[in-house]
């Protein structure tokens, strides 16, 4: 008997269980049909409202419609009350700053006039302000007014759906502070003539944009204009633009070529950062400033040439350009920063001019393509492990007559000093044999300084050594030619009678 009870309390238990099991079933799938009757229940078709008085959009637009229609059309008079209701049936934020169901994708502003209204601070008479239509997710197209005077800080800004925007207002004279910032989606735009100006940030992370033409009239582009726009190949930097502003073109990883006017004459920090596949650039003869960083892993750049009027390598400026084999660093440059060549492991060779007095930490660390080095007596500085893992280095020739010291020892470190042959002039074999710094490498040999010829013309310089034309040490101008060695680093033919 107890087990014929027990029995039917289990089977009552069961039916329980899987009435339950059948009822969630039914609530979940009423749910996804309603969840999909609401989704087909979208209006598609292009709605036109018109306007005749501004601020009256949302007694035109009942709620049970507000956030199912897809393609609106405005005609007459807007004001801000009109244009937050707007970004709201856009997916934009409501009063308690949360996204709203919006599925708004198409709008077309064409034929309206923009009007400040009672409050707000998206629009002025004929301006968009900053954040007009900022985080609207669900825009895909815009067409704007014609008589658009100007374009607001973020006023597209991370509307992360927005593909196109009908050709601007050719009024409009800047493209402002990150207008189309994290535009996901922007393929293309139009910018008319009258453009002078585009802003900081303007086309930031725009990664699918992959074709911009500038106007010729723009002469100011501003800092991370077009950063992360992986999708640009290339792009025509107009004549009059004379800075390229910090971060310009960071990791504008699909930048394959560009071409700088002449007019350039500053290359600012990280201005071309992480543009790994940008092949070619020429740098304008009139530059005479390459900020940090500034090519900073541009790892498919091959050879650059750098203009004469350069007078410093900044810290990180060429740091992990792996393809990089040759550069011509010019002479009248003074100093070579922090990190400046730093893993660049494809660099064959490397001139030193007798211009240069420093070289920083680690500048000329893992680069592995250098068979030879050759460092001029001008140096007086030279950074921790500046030439640290140079596994191919087999030949340094330095011409210091007294062994330069180091403020740390470390500068060849993580290298074999076994396999170097370390050159320096004759005469003074002993005194780098005796040096903390030098004195462990294994191969010194001595080789004659005389074949460069300096020329100066400073009364200031002073003379430090004289040698014979064969190598050895004077102590005195000595009747034939003399080589003198000055102390600027130079060292000339001198005839003594």
């Amino acid at each position: 008997m107890l087990y014929y009870l027990q029995k039917k309390k289990n089977e009552r238990i069961m039916n329980m269980i899987t009435f339950k099991k059948q009822f969630i079933l039914l609530m979940l799938l009423l749910f996804c049909g309603t969840v999909s009757h609401a989704a087909d229940d979208l209006i598609n078709q292009q709605i036109t409202i018109k306007l005749d008085e501004a601020g009256t959009l949302s007694t035109k637009i009942g709620t049970n419609k507000k956030y199912k229609i897809t393609n609106l059309k405005l005609v007459g008079k807007v004001n801000n009350e009109d244009w937050k209701f707007v970004r709201e049936m856009a997916g934009g934020t409501n009063i308690f700053t949360e996204h709203t169901s919006g599925n708004l994708a198409v709008l077309d502003l064409s034929e309206v006039r923009l009007e400040v209204g009672k409050s707000g601070s998206y629009i002025g008479d004929d301006k968009l302000l900053k954040n007009a239509f900022q985080d609207c997710p669900s825009l895909k197209k815009i067409t704007l007014p014609s008589i658009l005077t100007s374009l607001g800080t973020n006023a597209f800004a991370f509307c992360d759906n927005l593909e196109s925007i009908e050709q601007l207002p050719t009024a409009i004279d800047e493209i402002g502070y990150g207008t189309f910032c994290s535009c996901e989606k922007l393929e293309k735009l139009e910018i008319p003539s009258s453009v002078t100006s585009i802003g900081g940030n303007a086309f930031s992370g725009c990664s699918s944009l992959t074709n911009l033409c500038l106007p010729s009239g723009v002469t100011s582009i501003g800092d991370y204009a077009f950063r992360g726009c992986t999708g640009l190949t290339s792009l025509d930097i107009p004549l009059g633009i004379t800075v390229v502003a910090s971060g310009t073109f960071e990791n504008c990883s699909g930048l394959l070529s560009l071409v700088l006017p002449s007019s350039v004459t500053k290359i600012s920090f990280s201005a071309f950062e992480g543009c790994c596949n940008l092949v070619s650039l020429n740098i304008p003869f009139g530059v005479t400033e390459i900020g940090g960083s500034a090519f900073e892993n541009c790892s498919s750049l091959t050879s650059l040439a750098l203009p004469t009027g350069i007078t410093t390598i900044k810290y990180n400026t060429f740091k992990g350009c792996c393809g990089l084999t040759s550069l011509c660093i010019p002479s009248g440059v003074t100093s070579i920063g922090d990190y400046a060549f730093y893993g660049c492991c494809g660099l064959l060779s490397l001139n030193i001019p007798p211009t240069v007095t420093s070289i920083g930490e680690q500048a000329i660390f893992g680069c592995n393509g250098l068979a030879s080095l050759r460092i001029p007596s001008s140096v007086n500085t030279i950074g921790y492990r500046a030439f640290s893992d140079c596994c191919n280095l087999a030949s340094i020739y330095v011409s210091w007559e007294t062994p330069l010291k180091f403020k740390r020892t470390s500068v060849f470190s993580e290298t074999d000093k076994q396999k170097y042959t370390l050159y320096v002039p004759k005469g003074t074999y002993l005194d780098y044999w005796l040096s903390d710094d030098w004195g462990d490498f294994k191969n010194i040999v001595e080789y004659d300084v005389t074949g460069v010829d300096n020329v100066t013309t400073s009364t200031d310089v002073k003379e430090i050594s004289r040698y014979s034309v064969n190598g050895q040490r004077l102590s005195a101008p000595t009747k034939g030619l003399n080589i003198v060695k000055y102390s600027d680093g130079s060292v000339k033919k001198v005839a003594a009678q």
